[in-house]
């Protein structure tokens, strides 16, 4: 039962990313929330025909959240919008069984151009006022982006800043750490165009802020309707897939490999892998996961806006590496060269586990992943996106973070083949 007498309510949970002086929130029917926690939703003032947006919410100082709270208040007829904060990892995760997602941070989630709740989390006041100490990652992205465009950095600078900033623990990145991190990397330039940003605009860079406002705006004009979810088998989230694509193995010349250790090693190093990629693209729009109608790629990008977008901008499809077809596909190319390539890659990461207590491939330096991306790829910083793109890879930081599991064996080979040259 809905909280005003069959009225429908929208109730809001947010805390560090809309203050509540802000305006949008003075609006009639609109139940202002802190950041929800586990347990939250169970809220019998949450009525079917409502609707719940998901902005902030709590972990590290009391339980979170639970995935299948949500699943749950949806299943009682309950329109469920994700943005900005934890809501955008949410409605990214949760997409396939009807939450809506609202802004860029939830399609950066969606496209895998960020992962992780440290993307978007702040260090809040201890006062119960939910104001936020730190800047998260996001908005520090998207500032560095803003003086890329503005050439106050070019992006070479603006990576090594980024890679400096995302350094630092969430909880620690205040303003007086980002001013330190600018400062060794000998950036006081761009430090001194920030203040000047930030004093003509206090919420100038807020990317959190914006998409939060999108959201609630959309809820308020009940245009944030959840989209059709057939035929999506339970636990198929975003992520779901993404730990069954790790899992894949295939016994391939009498020895064990990761189908997704020899797909990242073809779309790194198969210069004819733009063509693969293609047919690939065109095979998953035509038989796309989740229920999503088919069709030509031709043709879903004449209905995208008139086709002014590009491929990757329309249709952002989810590889399913159990798929023997999308599989075909993307290993066109692979020689058995190739295969032994990719083993011996795998043992040299291994080996790197078994000999350093803790390394995984994620702890790769991304300068590392992303000199062997221009150096194997022959292109520009600039061209990474586009080269990334055209393999699949969407951008260049989800090249980087694939490359990283192969920097260790191509170091490896890089220092026998200069060792071979140099006795000859």
């Amino acid at each position: 039962m809905s909280l005003h007498r069959g009225v429908a309510v929208i109730h809001l949970y947010t805390g560090p990313t809309l203050s509540a002086s802000e305006p949008a929130l003075a609006a009639p029917d609109l139940r202002v929330l802190p950041p929800a926690r586990h347990g939250d939703l169970f809220d019998t003032a949450i009525g079917a025909g409502d609707t719940v947006v998901l902005i902030d919410g709590v972990y590290h100082q009391a339980p979170a959240l639970r995935h299948k709270e949500i699943l749950a208040v949806m299943g009682r007829g309950v329109t469920v919008v994700g943005a900005a904060s934890i809501g955008a990892l949410r409605a990214a995760e949760l997409g396939p069984y009807g939450m809506v997602g609202v802004g860029s941070i939830y399609t950066a989630y969606v496209r895998g151009d960020i992962e992780g709740d440290d993307e978007v989390a702040v260090g809040q006041a201890p006062d119960g006022g939910f104001a936020a100490l730190t800047w998260p990652l996001v908005n520090l992205r998207h500032v560095l982006d803003l003086a890329v465009d503005a050439e106050i950095l070019d992006s070479v600078r603006a990576a090594g800043l980024l890679a400096g900033l995302r350094a630092v623990y969430y909880a620690q990145r205040t303003g007086a750490a980002v001013r330190a991190v600018c400062r060794r990397a000998g950036e006081e330039e761009f430090t001194r165009w920030l203040t000047r940003q930030r004093e003509q605009d206090p919420h100038f860079g807020d990317l959190k802020r914006t998409d939060a406002l999108a959201a609630v705006r959309a809820a308020l004009a009940g245009t944030a309707a959840p989209s059709a979810v057939t035929g999506l088998p339970v636990g198929e989230t975003t992520y779901f897939r993404r730990w069954s694509n790790a899992a894949v193995r295939e016994r391939v010349d009498g020895v064990e490999l990761s189908t997704e250790d020899r797909v990242v090693y073809q779309q790194v190093f198969d210069p004819a892998f733009r063509t693969r990629w293609a047919a690939c693209f065109e095979h998953l729009s035509r038989h796309p996961a989740g229920g999503e109608p088919g069709m030509p790629l031709a043709v879903r990008l004449a209905r995208a806006t008139g086709g002014h977008l590009s491929a990757d901008q329309v249709f952002h499809p989810v590889l399913d590496l159990r798929d023997a077809r999308t599989v075909a596909l993307l290993l066109a190319g692979e020689s058995a060269a190739d295969r032994r390539a990719v083993a011996r890659y795998a043992e040299v990461l291994a080996s790197a586990r078994r000999s350093q207590p803790g390394f995984c491939a994620d702890a790769v330096r991304d300068d590392l992943a992303r000199d062997l991306l221009l150096r194997v790829w022959g292109c520009s910083q600039e061209e990474l996106d586009a080269q990334a793109s055209a393999r699949g890879l969407v951008r260049a930081a989800g090249a980087v973070e694939a490359a990283k599991r192969l920097v260790p064996g191509f170091l490896e080979e890089s220092k026998r083949t200069e060792a071979a040259h140099a006795g000859c």
